[in-house]
């Protein structure tokens, strides 16, 4: 078990790792979605995420703490302006990791992380929920006026013959059973 493990080790030294970690949060600052593998993706994620809190709080002391991070102005710039901005009514969750497949060269997972873009207000969603409590009608869905209706065969009748193991046919249960009398 992994117990009290701070962060993924990556396969480098500790200021190799620093160096990667710092060139992928610029690269996801600025071009805000960038393919990487699954656990480089994950461990960004921690970085990322705490790089749009220190800007949403916007003073001296966490700007100065972002540019230590990130080492460079014009990516700290970009946060404080714009990437802050866009999550000021969101506590947190601000990345979000897509997986993509797998790379053809060694077979390592890809994922795509990406800052969220900005969420939309629903402005009809409050006028629906007041309209049903009123006692309005939704439309009705249209019909199905000449077209042929298909059955799946699980809600249809009993099958006479079903495939078994190995593809062998067997006799449905309970068919052919009963024996009627003849006349």
């Amino acid at each position: 078990m992994r117990h009290a493990v701070d962060h993924r080790k990556l396969g480098r030294n500790p200021a190799h790792r620093k160096a990667l970690l710092r060139n992928m949060m610029n690269a996801l600052v600025f071009a805000e979605r960038i393919e990487t593998t699954v656990p480089k993706a994950k461990e960004l994620r921690r970085l990322a995420d705490r790089v749009i809190t220190l800007g949403k709080r916007s003073t001296l002391h966490s700007r100065r703490r972002l540019f230590s991070m990130l080492g460079d102005k014009a990516a700290t710039d970009k946060v404080f302006e714009t990437l802050a901005g866009r999550f000021s009514g969101r506590a947190g969750g601000y990345t979000r990791i897509v997986r993509t497949g797998f790379r053809a060269g060694d077979g390592a997972e890809m994922a795509i992380i990406e800052y969220l873009p900005v969420e939309e207000k629903k402005a009809g969603a409050k006028g629906k929920k007041k309209e049903k409590a009123a006692g309005g009608k939704t439309p009705a869905k249209p019909s199905a006026a000449g077209k042929k209706s298909v059955r799946s065969p699980r809600a249809g009748a009993e099958k006479t013959k079903e495939e078994g193991p190995k593809g062998a046919r067997r006799r449905a249960p309970g068919a052919g059973t009963k024996k009627t009398p003849e006349a």
